[in-house]
Order: C-alpha cells, then structure tokens, then sequence
C-alpha cells in the first residue's frame, strides 16, 4: 500500500512540475510581447480607434463607486460608456450615475432589461447595450474590475490587426477588504489561473477569453449570432472566445493585467465561489479539467511525505515535499509576479503553496453534484455548460 501510495505522489509531483516548466517556458516569450506592446502603446497618437463600453451592473458592491471611477478617467481619445441592469432604480446603476456625474465628457447611457429572458441575466444586458452602443470595439469588464488611465490603449492595440476578433485581459486578484480567504482567493487569481492561461496559449492558441475584461468586433459579435449565444451559460466568457476561434479569427492575450477585486471575505462566500467556478469548468471543458488535478503539487507533496514517512525514510519524503513547494514558489515569482504583476509578496510565496493544495479540494469538490447557487438563484449545469433552473 505505501508503495502505491507513493507511486501515486510520484506521478503528481512529475506532472505538476511538467505542468510547471511550461508556464515557466512561456513567460520569457510573453515578457517580450509586453515590451513590443509597451513600445506600440508609446507612440502618439497610437492605434486608438473609438471604444464602446459595456458595463453589466447588479446591485451595490464593496467599492464599486470607486472602481468605476476608473473606467472614466482613461488616457483615450474617443469612448463611451453603457451601463444596464434589470431596472432602473438597480443600486449598481444609481452608482454608476453618480459618477458619471462627475465626468460630463464622457458619453454614458443607462439602461436596463427588466426580467431578463435568459437564464444568464448577462447576456440579456449585453445584447441590449449592442444594440444601443455607437462603436465597432465592444469592450466588456465585469464590474468588480479596476482599471489604470492606460487600460484602453492595451485593450486597442490587438485590433490593429485584422486577423484579431477578440482579446482578454489577463488578471491578477485583490482582496478589496482584506482577510486571509479573500488573500487566498486572489492568488489563485493571479497564479493558478494566468499560469494556465499561459499553458493552454502554449499548448492549443487562445481559444477562450477571461471575463473580467473581453473585448470584440462588433461583425464578430453578430457573425456568431449575438450575445444570445451566451444566454444560458455559466461561463459566457469561455463560449464567446470559443465563437470567435470558431470563427476562424485570432484572440489575442493582452499584455497588460488588471486589477480583479475579490469580494468574498468571508470563508462561506469564497469557498462557495471558487466551488461554482470549478463546476462551471468541468461542464465546459470536461476533458481538460479532468486533467487539472495533475496540475496541482501540494497534495501529492504531501501524500510523499506521508508515504515515505510510512516506508520509514522521513528525509526523502520532506526532499519530495520540498521539491514540491519549490515549483509553486518559481510559479508564484515568475507567473503570478511578473506576468500578473502581482505585489504582494507574502501572498505569492506563503500563501500560494497553500492555496494550491486548496485548489485540488475545489477540484475534487467540483465533482459531487452538478448543482450551483448563483446572485440567489440556484442551477443545475448540463453537458458542455448549459444550465437551467434548479426543481
């Protein structure tokens, strides 16, 4: 038994650090495209056609005020910006008029859907704020997203090329409020999630987008049949970037990262979080999720030491649980700090070997049931990543 066992934490151990010296070996190409795209954004006036942006909102928020703030103080030339919500007296919205306020340059509109008639509430506000925006480039960031004066300069500068249809912004997280389960969450934003993002551009191209910022053409949009497309999905993000791969055009991964704020302090509302995330996955992508668990090095880490301990060689098995720890730290300092840019340092080398072990329980987690809880509202997700309401 301690020989399978070990056998078992062995295989892990091999695969996470594969996993991992593909990610290290995709940062250095990356960090290139950064300076190349930092050279472009420096020129003046730069590629900077007119932006449409479109900003769902549900609700008051931690700090929305001022994160929203930012997406009116942009270094660009000509944008606008569409908010909606279910209805007009939605506290989100009220929000986002108070700001507005406060910038008259820039062009804003507010509408609202009513009682959505999709499952996915998202997609009713981002088909109805298509139909009313002025722009080809339709910008979509989710409304837990703060942004620095240079961010629509980066989400333009792919559209240079004909070829691109749609980018993603990658993301790293930050714990609005504080708290170790917030901290938590957001590590794993800014590693586990850019690290794989780096992988599977390696690996398969960009077929995907990252929800907190997408942005596409318009005639790609409509080639794919509207946001309708989305409208009772989980992961809208992924099935957009999907279409337009499909569609035989490019999406690109942006060099610049931005702020994703976590907002679930509280150990109940992370957990349940990260949980709904993983389900949403395994629907989406069955196969490669499957997969994921090879990914993770701290449970096999562990499992190691426990089995060696067992076979009576304690210092191999703690050589193996080092050796584990170490690749989750290269992660951290070369993904999570330099591609993420990520600045909390305690979070990357302390807190990320713990939040990937934490990872692995939401992944296995992610396998018992296919029910999720969602704004209030509780779904059973299908095959391929439909969902519908929950008898």
């Amino acid at each position: 038994m301690s020989y399978a066992l070990l056998g078992l934490a062995l295989l892990g151990l091999v695969t996470s650090a594969v996993f991992a010296g593909m990610a290290l070996a995709a940062v250095p190409g990356y960090l290139r495209e950064r300076r190349v795209a930092w050279a472009e954004m420096a020129k003046r006036p730069g590629f900077t056609p007119p932006l449409t942006l479109l900003k769902p909102v549900h609700g008051a928020e931690p700090g929305l005020e001022a994160h929203l703030e930012t997406f009116f103080t942009q270094d660009y030339p000509e944008y606008e910006i569409l908010f909606c919500a279910r209805r007009p007296d939605d506290a989100g919205l009220e929000t986002a008029r108070q700001v507005a306020a406060r910038h008259p340059a820039i062009p804003v509109k507010f509408l609202w859907t009513g009682e959505p008639p999709y499952i996915n509430a998202k997609a009713a506000s981002m088909e109805r704020m298509e139909a009313e925006a002025a722009h080809e480039i339709l910008v979509i960031s989710d409304s837990d997203v703060r942004v620095t004066p240079d961010y629509l300069r980066a989400v333009a500068l792919p559209f240079a090329d004909e070829r691109v249809g749609a980018m993603t912004c990658p993301y790293r997280g930050v714990a609005a409020e504080g708290g170790l389960w917030a901290r938590l969450e957001a590590v794993g934003m800014s590693v586990e999630m850019t690290a794989g993002v780096l992988v599977a551009r390696m690996v398969e191209g960009m077929q995907f987008v990252l929800g907190p910022t997408m942005a596409f053409r318009r005639s790609t949009i409509r080639q794919m049949g509207g946001f309708r497309v989305t409208a009772d999905y989980c992961a809208d993000d992924f099935v957009l970037g999907n279409e337009t791969y499909k569609l035989g055009q490019a999406v690109a991964l942006s060099h610049h990262a931005i702020d994703h704020m976590v907002l679930h302090s509280e150990f109940a509302g992370s957990m349940k979080h990260q949980v709904r995330w993983m389900k949403s996955t395994r629907f989406s992508r069955p196969r490669g999720h499957l997969g994921t668990a090879l990914t993770f090095s701290m449970p096999f880490a562990l499992l190691a030491w426990a089995a060696a301990a067992w076979m009576g060689h304690p210092w191999w098995g703690l050589a193996l649980f080092g050796w584990g720890v170490a690749t989750r730290l290269a992660l951290g300092v070369a993904v999570g700090r330099m591609v993420a840019q990520d600045r909390s340092w305690f979070g990357l080398l302390v807190l990320y070997p713990i939040r990937d072990l934490m990872g692995f329980c939401f992944w296995a987690a992610s396998y018992a049931g296919r029910r999720v809880l969602w704004r209030g509202h509780a779904y059973e997700l299908l095959p391929g990543g439909r969902m519908r309401a929950s008898k």
